[in-house]
């Protein structure tokens, strides 16, 4: 595994843009409230908050959650523009997801990261994660990797047929379409996608 960390501590974030995700604001700026539902927004693996900041000054409740502590650390920094909030945990641990209850995520940069193997666990935290009638609402990274490179991972690759399959014993997709808006070499690799919860 990553040790993801360290990778703060040694400046080698690749994926710290110093922004929110372009998607995301695309995004807030086609969509209504209604997504986001009346509860908290969870954005796991939210590295230094930039996406957490962005849904916070639209007023609603929005934790950020990371591995890293350097992530966390620098993600407090910031002054707060609303209600956001960080922790340091394991969006897998079970202890971690006990008793807690989420009007949507927000998923950006988590599952590519993770080993394609650790996705059911990621579809099964989502699952236990999102109160029935939110959302899972996330920007994929489908094609990370130029043509004839192996993906080797992270990020790692995925298909919109697998991330359906993936999610459809909880979840169905309402919307989805690729963003116009993207970080600077990322246009067309990516897929935003809505899902419902069962």
């Amino acid at each position: 595994m990553t040790d993801w960390n360290n990778r703060y501590l040694s400046g080698d974030t690749p994926w710290e843009k110093g922004a929110p995700a372009p998607p995301l604001l695309e995004l807030l700026g086609k969509t209504g409230d209604d997504i986001w539902g009346g509860g908290t927004i969870l954005v796991p693996g939210c590295g230094t908050g930039h996406d957490v900041r962005a849904l916070a000054s639209k007023g609603q409740g929005v934790l950020g959650l990371d591995l890293a502590q350097q992530a966390v650390e620098k993600a407090r920094s910031f002054p707060a523009v609303g209600n956001e909030e960080y922790a340091l945990g394991d969006f897998f641990d079970p202890e971690w997801q006990e008793g807690k209850s989420f009007s949507a995520i927000w998923e950006h940069t988590c599952y590519c990261a993770i080993h394609p193997t650790r996705r059911p666990d990621y579809a099964e935290a989502t699952a236990a994660l999102v109160e029935p009638g939110g959302h899972l609402i996330g920007v994929f990274f489908l094609t990370p990797n130029k043509p004839g490179e192996e993906d080797q991972g992270p990020p790692f690759s995925s298909d919109i047929e697998e991330l359906d399959a993936r999610f459809d014993p909880w979840f169905y997709r309402v919307d989805s379409w690729v963003p116009e808006r993207a970080y600077p070499g990322r246009e067309g690799q990516e897929w935003l996608a809505i899902y419902r919860r069962k």
